[in-house]
């Protein structure tokens, strides 16, 4: 069994639709971002990032004692290791996996998230940082869709770099992007979007918040108002 902690979020899908794909048995522990649950002791024992995902994964592949780990990336690495699939068979495909997956964490993923801030959540729309920020996102886009010429998936066959891209697409209009102008993207993102697994783990997430719920200024509070002296 894998304890999730999570909320429905580009990050927090990534879990999900790994654990899904899989079939492997877990339960989902709420961490609403919302009104504080990423700064409760016990979550930080787990995730001292105070980010979810993190989990709890009870039935470890070296039979030892459950293991914890946080950080949305290397929860994918370990369960792509522990069952064996979606991270490739030799070692020079897990590397070409990596690497996609690492573009992601480092590049997709944050230049995204700044995209949504400063265009959705900033409290003083600046032009500059939106325009900056939809031009690398748009930027980035174009790197994926070059990369999917010729290619069902990322890396070929469906992997964790998928899983972990594809969240960040979903999205795309807030984003201020059109998927009609990246057209090997756009192919992939459907075809992603069609697979059971993704249908489930989206559903388990507007069962939890449904996607069209809007933020609050309370909620903004909590998530954009913290430095490591209010961390504690």
């Amino acid at each position: 069994m894998i304890d999730l902690h999570y909320w429905p979020t580009p990050n927090g899908h990534k879990i999900t639709l790994f654990l899904e794909e899989a079939g492997l048995d877990y339960r989902i522990l709420p961490v609403n971002i919302g009104v504080g649950d990423q700064f409760k002791p016990e979550f930080l024992a787990i995730a001292p990032n105070n980010r979810m995902p993190a989990i709890v994964d009870h039935d470890p592949a070296d039979g030892g004692e459950p293991i914890s780990v946080f950080e949305s990336g290397a929860i994918l690495v370990h369960l792509a290791n522990k069952t064996g699939r979606f991270f490739g068979d030799t070692s020079r495909e897990k590397i070409e996996t990596m690497q996609w997956l690492m573009w992601q964490m480092g590049g997709l993923g944050p230049m995204a998230g700044q995209n949504h801030h400063f265009s959705r959540y900033a409290p003083e729309k600046l032009p500059y940082a939106i325009k900056r920020y939809v031009d690398e996102t748009n930027r980035l886009y174009g790197v994926l869709d070059r990369r999917l010429a010729g290619r069902d998936f990322i890396t070929g066959s469906y992997s964790i770099a998928d899983m972990a891209c594809y969240p960040w697409i979903v999205p795309h209009e807030a984003q201020g992007q059109n998927l009609d102008d990246f057209s090997n993207l756009k192919r992939w993102f459907e075809a992603i979007k069609e697979r059971p697994a993704t249908i489930e783990a989206y559903a388990k997430g507007e069962a939890i918040r449904p996607s069209d719920t809007p933020m609050t200024d309370e909620q903004k509070k909590v998530l954009f108002g913290q430095t490591a002296r209010t961390v504690q």
